[in-house]
């Protein structure tokens, strides 16, 4: 149950992330993401003065982090700007499918069984619906080229792979998931300077970083490793696919657009892999 209400709790603040990213969109995307991961980074800066052992990870397990955290968020904007966006985050979300069929392959001891595979693709039915029916109610144009669907796909394995290896890398606290975020957002505003235009930061954009930065790019990954440290990763993948339904859902209600059948219709099939997956035994 602990772990469940702690994948819950990072389901629910990566919910707000398009909501927020919305707001912030005139913002360069390396340097939103750099700024919020160091602020997000920033919680567990108390607990590195009183213990700087909090921090003392081996050089694998810190690569790690960085591969998930920036190698994740490095693809997944590659691919937002090289296709079509709605239909790219659709890829990005075969993550929680991934998290799925991959932990017989990458966890020692876990078996799949075809009540999880069943829930797993469920849940991407839902999630499909979810985003391509918030877009067919919307007046924009797809731009890019179908070869971004590639950082696309490489975006979902990584965030899957990095879930999943967590559990294969020595024990190493929740307060190390700091570390990986100060280091990945260093890199991320790196990629600013080399790659993006400067921009300059209002008073209501910084108060809209920071809320980011705490919540979907900070809280919501100590969640998820204290979740995939206590939980069974087969269940908080299929979990996972609440996201991109709460994530339109909130989006819609934000810029006033009404809720329609494919949004109960994603919700049904969601909350069904949620409750298949959660009932699986192993």
């Amino acid at each position: 149950m602990t772990s469940t209400l702690n994948a819950l709790a990072a389901i629910a603040l990566w919910a707000t992330l398009a909501s927020l990213g919305t707001s912030l969109s005139h913002l360069p995307p390396f340097l939103l993401t750099g700024l919020a991961l160091v602020i997000g980074s920033a919680m567990s800066w108390p607990l590195v003065l009183r213990n700087r052992r909090a921090w003392a990870v081996p050089a694998r397990t810190l690569a790690l982090g960085v591969y998930g955290l920036f190698g994740f968020h490095f693809l997944l904007f590659i691919a937002l700007r090289n296709a079509p966006p709605v239909e790219a985050n659709l890829v990005n979300y075969l993550w929680p499918l991934f998290m799925v069929v991959l932990a017989p392959v990458l966890l020692p001891g876990v078996s799949l069984r075809p009540l999880h595979v069943v829930a797993a693709l469920l849940g991407f039915a839902g999630a499909a619906i979810a985003i391509l029916g918030a877009r067919s109610g919307a007046s924009t144009s797809a731009g890019g080229s179908y070869w971004g669907f590639v950082p696309a796909l490489g975006s979902a394995f990584i965030w899957a792979s990095y879930s999943l290896w967590t559990q294969r890398v020595p024990a190493f606290p929740t307060t190390a998931i700091g570390l990986f975020g100060l280091v990945s957002g260093v890199l991320s505003l790196l990629c600013h300077v080399l790659l993006e235009p400067s921009a300059a930061l209002s008073s209501r954009d910084w108060l809209l970083v920071t809320l980011c930065g705490l919540g979907p790019l900070g809280a919501a990954f100590f969640f998820w490793d204290v979740a995939l440290k206590r939980g069974d990763a087969r269940q908080i993948g299929i979990l996972s696919y609440i996201t991109p339904l709460a994530s339109t859902a909130l989006l819609l209600i934000v810029t006033q657009r009404p809720l329609s059948w494919t949004i109960a219709l994603a919700a049904v099939l969601i909350i069904s892999a949620a409750v298949m997956g959660t009932r699986a035994k192993a």
